[in-house]
């Protein structure tokens, strides 16, 4: 699931990226309320994080921009300010949650996964076939059966079912997964799809993971994913997969 950190405090804006990406989370930070609202507008994030205290717009206009974009996101309030007016007046121009400084990362991951579960419309659970993918839990089951996957074949995973039916160019997978320049010359995408397609047992060249030449990749829509095609599926037990030594793994 897709995060924005709004917070101009650079130590703790990558505090917070560095726990929440632990849980799996794709962060994307921005310094100040004008880069806030633009990365919002781009990237219509699962959640925001936000601090009232930012340069170029504070907290509270960044807040009303972002409801006139999307009055349903979940925002998450950073302050230090004690006033109550000042949550007050936050929850009533949107916030639907509040967290004075300083705070614990425990109780905030707990808050974020709070306010992602009352948000039905974020699609927290996806399925192609047999296949089921938690985004909230960070889990992936098929045919019943539990699948570990690193952090960034989970990543790799989620992106390829949000975008069902549709290929998704490698291009786009290496920025959006890894925040890699597609200039840079890596086969990382093609290695991760092998990872995956061995822990899913769906060998090449794949019913639930197809290969589109010369664009990329892409999970078929329930409507071209015929029953007879989960049928050629093999029966998961536990498959166990380790990435090639070097390749990192998150």
């Amino acid at each position: 699931m897709r995060l924005l950190i709004a917070e101009d405090d650079w130590a703790l804006s990558h505090f917070l990226q560095r726990g929440l990406e632990a849980d799996g989370y794709r962060v994307r930070l921005a310094a100040d309320g004008g880069t806030a609202v633009e990365a919002f507008r781009e990237d219509l994030p699962d959640l925001t994080i936000l601090d009232l205290n930012l340069p170029v717009k504070d907290g509270e206009h960044v807040l009303d921009e972002v409801r006139l974009l999307n009055p349903d996101l979940p925002v998450l309030v950073l302050t230090a300010r004690q006033e109550v007016d000042t949550r007050v007046r936050c929850l009533d121009r949107g916030a639907d949650d509040l967290m004075i400084k300083p705070f614990s990362l425990h109780e905030l991951r707990a808050r974020c996964r709070a306010l992602l579960r009352r948000k039905r419309e974020a699609r927290l659970e996806l399925r192609a076939g047999d296949l089921e993918l938690d985004r909230l839990e960070h889990s992936a089951r098929r045919g019943g059966q539990p699948i570990a996957l690193t952090n960034k074949e989970f990543a790799l995973l989620e992106h390829l079912m949000l975008n069902r039916g549709q290929c998704v160019t490698r291009v786009e997978l290496l920025d959006t997964v890894w925040n890699m320049e597609p200039a840079q010359t890596t086969n990382i995408v093609d290695v991760y799809v092998n990872y995956l397609r061995r822990k899913l047992n769906d060998p090449p060249p794949g019913i639930l993971i197809r290969t589109v030449r010369g664009c990329g990749y892409l999970v078929p829509a329930e409507s071209e994913l015929a029953p007879k095609d989960v049928a050629l599926l093999p029966n998961l037990a536990t498959v166990a997969g380790s990435p090639a030594p070097g390749v990192a793994m998150n």
